[in-house]
């Protein structure tokens, strides 16, 4: 185990100095979940300073506010929020109901993907943590992958899994999300996250339960 992640970090550590030498404008958006913070770490050594965009949709958790403070605050991260234009006041239907009851794919569109899209026009790569292990529509992407505006995608975590994850927290004594604990695999919007069950069998499934849905947008929208 430790010699695959040892040589994944080369790989990673080649990409991203590829990318300097060229010259290339690069950010990294993370969720701030626990096994989000072992990529901040990689890429913080090796380029300190990167601009890391956290997308507040306003309807986080507060532990996973708190828990991106800490993390950027402990790694010494350079670490930004960037928010959709639509007010959440204007967030409702004709109802009186959020989009995230009414219209879960649209909440995610103006929240997530739109506000993302407007970060991918300033930038020439955008570095994203997302794993093979984590879905189908994941396990097929690679390092690299074309994106909107043409900007590159770039998937430094792409053939890690759990355990490597696992081992690389423990080896820098990395923190983890207070909200694990209480069985919160995979954390994303408070109204559309639910604690992981072993009926449910992956973490991810905690996500728009019942909802038919298993992405946000941002990596089926945002990838050609």
């Amino acid at each position: 185990m430790k010699e695959e992640i040892k040589k994944r970090l080369n790989e990673i550590e080649s990409y991203l100095k590829g990318y300097m030498d060229d010259g290339k404008q690069f950010f990294a958006s993370s969720s701030f979940q626990t096994h989000s913070i072992p990529m901040l770490h990689i890429l913080n050594t090796i380029a300190p300073g990167f601009p890391v965009y956290f997308i507040d949709t306003g309807f986080h958790f507060p532990e996973t506010l708190e828990f991106r403070d800490q993390v950027a605050g402990q790694l010494n991260l350079n670490v930004m929020n960037q928010k959709g234009e639509i007010p959440l006041m204007n967030q409702l239907n004709s109802e009186g109901r959020f989009f995230f009851q009414s219209n879960p794919g649209y909440c995610c569109s103006i929240n997530k993907t739109q506000p993302m899209d407007s970060l991918m026009k300033q930038y020439d790569i955008w570095i994203t943590g997302v794993r093979k292990d984590q879905n189908a529509n994941r396990s097929k992407m690679d390092y690299e992958a074309d994106g909107p505006h043409n900007t590159l995608r770039f998937h430094p975590m792409i053939h890690w899994n759990s355990r490597m994850i696992w081992e690389y927290r423990k080896q820098h004594n990395l923190p983890t999300h207070p909200l694990e604990a209480e069985g919160f695999l995979s954390i994303g919007c408070l109204p559309c996250t639910q604690k992981f069950s072993m009926e449910q069998g992956d973490g991810r499934d905690g996500r728009w339960k019942g909802m038919k849905k298993n992405e946000c947008g941002l990596h089926t929208d945002l990838i050609k």
